[in-house]
């Protein structure tokens, strides 16, 4: 895990990255995980006229930074960027495909705007090609019956805005135990590719051992009724687009409205829904991008 870590950075590194992160910029809270700085006390806004972040300015990484005083509103790649009133911190991610750059634009209250182009670095993703035909043909009619509603009140939480503050905090691991599946790791069958894996999945070796949440937030979905895929899927949102899933659980401990802090158990490792053993897959997503979970943790001690 260390080396899978590392090679990431490596990577960063490898691409020519600008560094950015220029000095430590204060948000209030812990820095999310990534480059390890302390917060530093400043101002609680940005320099004039600069915009500065830091992170994992790489696919599946995330930044963070302090809007520019008089900063009206804030996109990345014409996405809004929520921005703290009270400090002007903000927060945003990186898709797993996301392209070389994208463009971080700040609009100020005098109509002038200050832009910065955001590196991003690739990713040397686990890659299976299987010398096999992909499967043909779709979900049948009657197991869409019971999918399409389960995906509807995933979208429906996922679109909720709470107020969670768990985004300004550096995550911990929900569950400890071995990776077996990596984020971002994908099959392809004679060159057709399948779909990539979403998230990470934690097997600690039996059902049963309690899930905590990885940073402050507000649940979103509870599946008391285990999903056809996901079986018990639990859902925090974190606050400023960051939500979490947790997948496969034996058992909820939280419901829809609950506030969780960071550490609470909020629910069992499990195999139900569509599982080959007891794991958790957790997965990350700002907005609509997916995100790798190992960069806002760092290295399972």
């Amino acid at each position: 895990m260390n080396r899978l870590v590392s090679k990431v950075r490596a990577l960063r590194a490898a691409g020519g990255l600008a560094a950015c992160a220029l000095g430590v910029l204060a948000v209030g809270a812990s820095f999310v995980g990534g480059p390890r700085v302390e917060a530093a006390s400043a101002a609680p806004l940005g320099h004039p006229g600069k915009l500065t972040y830091s992170g994992e300015d790489t696919q599946g990484g995330w930044i963070r930074g302090v809007a520019p005083k008089g900063t009206v509103s804030l996109t990345l790649d014409g996405e809004a960027v929520g921005i703290d009133p009270q400090t002007g911190a903000w927060f945003a991610a990186f898709d797993r495909d996301a392209k070389p750059s994208e463009a971080l634009v700040a609009r100020m209250a005098d109509g002038t705007t200050i832009e910065q182009s955001v590196a991003i670095a690739p990713r040397d993703w686990h890659i299976e090609r299987i010398n096999l035909p992909m499967h043909k043909g779709g979900p049948s009619a009657a197991f869409m019956k019971i999918r399409q509603p389960e995906l509807d009140q995933i979208h429906a939480a996922r679109a909720l805005a709470t107020d969670a503050q768990g985004w300004k905090q550096r995550f911990i691991w929900p569950v400890k135990g071995r990776i077996s599946g990596q984020f971002g790791s994908q099959r392809f069958y004679q060159g057709i590719p399948g779909a990539y894996h979403t998230g990470i999945d934690i097997a600690p070796g039996r059902s049963g051992d309690p899930i905590v949440a990885p940073a402050d937030g507000v649940v979103i979905l509870a599946a008391e009724q285990p999903f056809s895929l996901e079986g018990h899927l639990l859902m925090i949102d974190h606050g400023n687009g960051l939500n979490s899933a947790f997948l496969h659980c034996s058992q909820l401990k939280v419901h829809v409205g609950d506030h969780v802090k960071q550490g609470q158990v909020v629910a069992n490792v499990g195999m139900s829904g569509r599982a080959t053993g007891p794991h958790l897959h957790w997965s990350l997503m700002w907005k609509d991008a997916r995100v790798d979970p190992i960069l806002f943790t760092g290295p399972m001690n």
